[in-house]
């Protein structure tokens, strides 16, 4: 099955050399049948898929998950109003859910990302999750060199922290990815996988190989 046409790539690209709100309006019902709604297909079809697995998933809707492309311009330099893709984040509340679970992803004219872990976390949340890895460095390292976790996101990415709390300095020497603030990963491919169908196959795939590491992460955090 082909999600995608063409038109998905060369929308954006025209929408980089046309990033205002005339052409986008003159554009618009294209935007609307090419882009916008496929993508919208595509997201519910990937929350069905993930429900299957895990229920946590059951109705979710895909205008929960998906981000607006609009963006926000209030507190940037760049004021150009449109962003140049589609993403979504399919986690048991959409774009509100704290949980780890799930997996975002973005089509851009360039590639095809699949992301999971964790992005942004709260303070409490932040060292909870220090402290559970230095509590179990065995688990962690056997899940982020795991073989099949390395030949699909190759390691765990993210800010870091130059100083952390005392507790955590032994460990840290042992495991570098205690300073990270962040612990996310992703998979990238040729854009031309849009227009494949196998599209929904690798986003399966991605979030079957991350679910442990997420796993590890989520009994940590404060979801609710």
């Amino acid at each position: 099955m082909n999600y995608f046409n063409s038109d998905y790539v060369e929308f954006f690209k025209e929408l980089s050399q046309n990033n205002h709100k005339d052409w986008f309006d003159l554009n618009r019902s294209r935007y609307e049948k090419n882009i916008k709604l496929p993508f919208k297909e595509f997201t519910q079809l990937a929350i069905d898929s993930m429900a299957l697995i895990d229920p946590v998933f059951n109705q979710l809707l895909a205008k929960d998950c998906i981000f607006r492309i609009n963006r926000d311009v209030r507190f940037s330099k760049d004021k150009q109003p449109y962003k140049l893709m589609c993403s979504a984040i399919i986690t048991p509340n959409g774009k509100k859910s704290k949980a780890i679970n799930g997996i975002y992803f973005e089509f851009t004219p360039e590639h095809v990302r699949f992301y999971s872990g964790v992005y942004e976390i709260e303070k409490d949340d932040l060292f909870a999750v220090r402290e559970g890895i230095c509590s179990n460095l065995s688990q962690f390292s056997a899940l982020i060199n795991a073989p099949e976790f390395i030949a699909t996101f190759g390691h765990v990415r993210g800010e870091k922290n130059k100083i952390i709390h005392p507790d955590f300095r032994e460990s840290a020497q042992e495991q570098a990815l205690i300073f990270n603030k962040q612990w996310y990963f992703y998979v990238e491919y040729p854009v031309e996988l849009l227009f494949e169908n196998q599209l929904l196959d690798k986003l399966m795939h991605a979030y079957h190989v991350s679910r442990p590491l997420e796993q590890f992460f989520n009994q940590f955090i404060q979801t609710k």
